[in-house]
């Protein structure tokens, strides 16, 4: 096989050789893998029919119809051995304890609360923790992901347990499956009287999928029809066999309304937590965690709350978390308390960083403002191209027009904006989820924590997006200058709203879906001829009725022989009528169509417009 060339230049030939590129790289950056000159790769691009320029960043498909063409096998690199190799370059093993056995010392478990809507999650922490979260909490369902630290007696031991607040709507899947990865144990709250429910699954199946120990909580065991016993037949035929019934999962019976047995349920989690696992951690090196939360708040600026899994973090200490950087200024536990620093499984709010991070980033301490700058930089270097990739081409007003009108292309450009991460990042994922067909794509441009700016509306005057603002508001002069320009901002507080109203315009987005409809069938007895009108078929209405001007399809001995034929005339006996029903004669001309013999059958439909489901 002929080496490509473009030009007279020959370019190199892969034959096979693997190639490492990260996401969103562009054609110089495969230039220098293969020893290739940039210019020529985008002449081998525009033989392929894209237009790119060599510093552009593009898609993963992209880069592997380049490597195809020139035979060689590409690898794109993970998001997760970027960053590791990123911190190899500065000398920081993230995930590892440092130092021997010796400086393992016990550590609190991490519990996270799974279960179904409305079984009573929150009402669960607002009970353990004593503080009502429920009465500010839009629709009633929990928006943001929040941790807290609770004590408890266990063999008259004081013993700590922090728990992770996951929101229990399949809104939220991608924030409680996040949450179930930094968890040790799961509580999986079910209704005493409703049983296991869909999401009661969709949370076990998170649980499982991340290997943690489960410990069931049936709730709501003083609400009439309640019923523990079915709970725990149920469950067993998940894999989850009480300890009464032989099995390994501690079940406890509870009322998180009236607060009955909650001190049994935190026992049942230290107890699962000594036998299942080895939960210690090293607080003598540096820091290292999870953000589990992170927000712009209009007095301290970005603040996050993060989970530290193994060191000590203390103010004063520099840390990276995600792409935002900066020095720890202050710290707040839980009951909004200053503390100097926290320790392994402790949560706490952080103060003083750069930007606001993504929750689910990983955090660590390093040495130097200079080191956690250039950490920060090049993460977010990385995302930014990767982000630029998936964007691909961006229309402009007018060509994305064009484009919808040709049945070229059907999409729906989105921008989202909210006060969390978390929150941001689950109504992305929600709405990539919607199933509406393959003729739609929903394409979400850029998504960030904060109001709506002016930059913002800019991105969406030049590529058609609509502006989702999720309990944040436009700043400035950006609604004015959303209005000016025409793009549609929208506002909502509640998710499912949000999804709701993306959804219904995707739809509208679709083209209509037909169904045919029959109407009447007629079967031929005479033919007579017409040197005006040609062949005409004297019928008898079998079913329904024939109306003129409808479609119809001749059907002869059980085969279909003609398609889309025409009810241009119909008679009874000499008038000329616009339908004959089911059991009258009548006279049918198909028009130009003459080519009808005795027996055979009419059948007539019309095309109706199928509501999407």
């Amino acid at each position: 096989m002929q080496a490509p060339s473009v030009g007279g230049v020959m370019l190199p030939r892969g034959n096979g050789q693997s190639v490492r590129l990260s996401r969103g790289a562009s054609l110089t950056d495969f230039a220098e893998k293969i020893g290739a000159n940039p210019a020529s790769l985008v002449g081998v691009m525009m033989n392929l029919g894209e237009m790119v320029t060599a510093t552009q960043s593009v898609s993963d498909e992209t880069l592997k119809l380049l490597a195809d063409e020139m035979n060689f096998v590409l690898e794109i690199v993970s998001p997760e051995e970027e960053d590791r190799e990123l911190l190899e370059s500065f000398d920081i093993e993230f995930g590892e304890d440092e130092g021997g056995e010796e400086f393992l010392v016990a550590r609190p478990p991490v519990v996270t609360v799974m279960g179904h809507v409305d079984h009573g999650k929150t009402r669960l922490l607002d009970t353990i923790r004593k503080t009502n979260v429920v009465a500010g909490e839009a629709g009633g369902i929990t928006q943001h992901i929040g941790a807290y630290q609770v004590a408890t007696q266990v063999n008259e031991e004081e013993r700590r347990i922090t728990f992770i607040d996951t929101p229990g709507h399949e809104a939220f899947t991608a924030m409680r499956a996040r949450g179930a990865k930094s968890t040790d144990i799961a509580i999986l709250v079910v209704a005493a009287n409703d049983g296991v429910m869909p999401q009661t699954i969709e949370a076990l199946n998170h649980a499982k999928a991340a290997g943690v120990p489960i410990v069931v909580a049936v709730n709501k065991i003083d609400v009439e029809g309640a019923d523990p016993t079915k709970v725990r037949g149920q469950l067993t035929e998940f894999g989850l066999v009480a300890e009464e019934y032989g099995g390994d999962t501690m079940f406890v019976d509870i009322s998180a309304k009236q607060g009955l047995n909650i001190e049994s349920l935190l026992e049942a989690v230290v107890l699962t937590a000594d036998a299942s696992l080895d939960l210690r951690a090293n607080p003598e090196q540096d820091a290292q965690g999870i953000a589990i939360e992170s927000h712009l708040d209009r007095g301290r600026g970005a603040v996050a709350t993060v989970l530290v899994q193994r060191g000590t973090l203390r103010v004063g200490d520099t840390m990276v978390v995600g792409d935002a950087y900066g020095r720890v200024r202050a710290m707040l536990d839980d009951k909004g308390e200053n503390v100097e620093e926290a320790g392994p499984s402790t949560p706490v709010l952080v103060l003083g960083l750069t930007n606001v991070p993504g929750a689910g980033d990983n955090f660590l301490v390093v040495d130097e403002d200079r080191t956690a700058r250039q950490i920060a930089e090049k993460r977010a270097a990385r995302e930014r191209n990767a982000n630029f990739a998936r964007r691909g081409v961006r229309f402009s007003l007018e060509n994305l027009d064009e484009a919808l009108k040709a049945g070229l292309v059907q999409e729906l450009n989105l921008i989202i904006k909210g006060d969390a991460s978390g929150s941001v990042e689950a109504l992305e994922s929600s709405l990539l989820q919607l199933d509406v067909g393959e003729e739609v794509d929903i394409r979400v441009l850029h998504r960030g924590v904060g109001a709506v700016t002016e930059s913002d509306i800019d991105l969406a005057t030049g590529s058609d997006a609509i502006v989702i603002g999720f309990n944040v508001r436009a700043a400035g002069r950006a609604a004015q200058m959303a209005d000016r320009e025409g793009v549609d901002v929208r506002y909502y507080s509640v998710i499912y709203q949000a999804i709701e109203e993306i959804e219904a315009a995707l739809k509208g987005m679709l083209k209509p879906e037909y169904e045919e409809v029959e109407l009447g069938t007629a079967e031929i007895r005479e033919v007579f001829k017409s040197s005006k009108l040609g062949n005409i078929a004297g019928v008898l209405v079998r079913s329904g009725e024939v109306k003129r001007n409808t479609k119809a399809r001749l059907v002869r001995d059980g085969k279909v022989v003609a398609e889309s034929l025409n009810i241009s005339g119909l008679r009874r006996f000499k008038d000329d009528v616009t339908e004959i029903r089911e059991g009258f004669e009548g006279g049918i001309n198909l028009g130009n169509f003459n080519d009808i013999k005795i027996d055979d059958v009419i059948a007539t439909y019309e095309m109706r417009e199928k509501p999407r489901a």
